[in-house]
């Protein structure tokens, strides 16, 4: 796949199973971090789609990652990377490139909770990326905070409809 080389040069290859690890480690050490701090500022709003609108959180949680995550990895991820790379000099500006596109393309949202989130997941997505150049690793983190997000009652902040009603 195109989008897989940079500069014509293969990926290297990765320990899938090392990467798998690292990746649920770091949910494991992030997530509950996550879970607090929306409890802690958000108690209204705390698991309120899973309890009340179960049958809708179910589908967000089958859905987004084919229609929300992977066509946005593949843009801002493998799209990008293959695409601008040769524009920065090392790794570390194309990661940031592509952490700041990502979280100005939810500049949509109109709060800053959805863009400095995305920023921040971007950068630790695109970090990931530029190791291992991996769409399944790289979705597969992505699709885990998502569903966190939509989870907890952060998806309010990632809703185009509450956007521009409040």
């Amino acid at each position: 796949m195109a989008f897989l080389e940079i500069r014509g040069e293969k990926p290297q290859p990765h320990d899938v199973r090392r990467e798998l690890r690292a990746i649920f480690l770091r949910f494991a050490i992030l997530a509950p971090i996550i879970v607090a701090l929306t409890a802690w500022f958000w108690p209204e709003t705390f698991l309120s789609l899973p309890l009340q609108k179960t049958r809708f959180w179910l589908l967000i949680m089958v859905l987004y990652p084919m229609l929300s995550v992977w066509p946005q990895e593949v843009l801002y991820r493998a799209f990008l990377f293959a695409r601008y790379r040769s524009l920065f000099r090392s790794d570390t500006g194309i990661i940031i490139a592509s952490a700041l596109a990502f979280g100005f393309a939810h500049v949509i949202f109109l709060n800053w909770i959805a863009i400095g989130m995305t920023t921040a997941g971007g950068l630790l997505f695109a970090r990931d990326y530029a190791r291992h150049r991996s769409l399944r690793l790289t979705c597969l983190e992505h699709s885990l905070y998502g569903c966190l997000i939509f989870t907890v009652g952060l998806g309010r902040f990632f809703y185009t409809g509450a956007a521009w009603h409040h």
